[in-house]
């Protein structure tokens, strides 16, 4: 008879502790939602940056457009799908890192 008094608290306080615990850490829990807020806020910056990137577009796009055919950018454009440039036309041209001599790696070599 007293085992019996028992089981229904016993029973009653192994739910609270499984809900309590899946309230804290389960996918719906509370360390859930702050990972949630963490990504919201990274995903709105990756927004802005893409919203950035598409007015950007759009402003280059309308500037091709019969209508308002900038001959500046028709030109800039042209010049950088052919990869040509005017005679006229200033080139400055980036440095690029030398290449590791390949005789002196020859000589570093461990000898057999």
């Amino acid at each position: 008879m007293r085992f019996t008094a028992f089981i229904f608290p016993l029973l009653a306080c192994a739910a609270g502790g499984y809900l309590g615990y899946n309230l804290q850490t389960g996918e719906h829990g509370l360390k859930a939602r702050a990972d949630l807020e963490r990504r919201q806020e990274v995903l709105a910056g990756e927004l802005a940056g893409l919203k950035e990137v598409k007015n950007r577009l759009e402003r280059d796009v309308a500037l091709l457009r019969p209508e308002s055919l900038d001959p500046d950018m028709l030109d800039e454009r042209a010049r950088a799908i052919l990869n040509l440039a005017h005679p006229d036309d200033l080139v400055m041209l980036k440095r690029r890192q030398p290449a590791p001599d390949p005789a002196a790696a020859i000589g570093t070599l461990p000898k057999r």
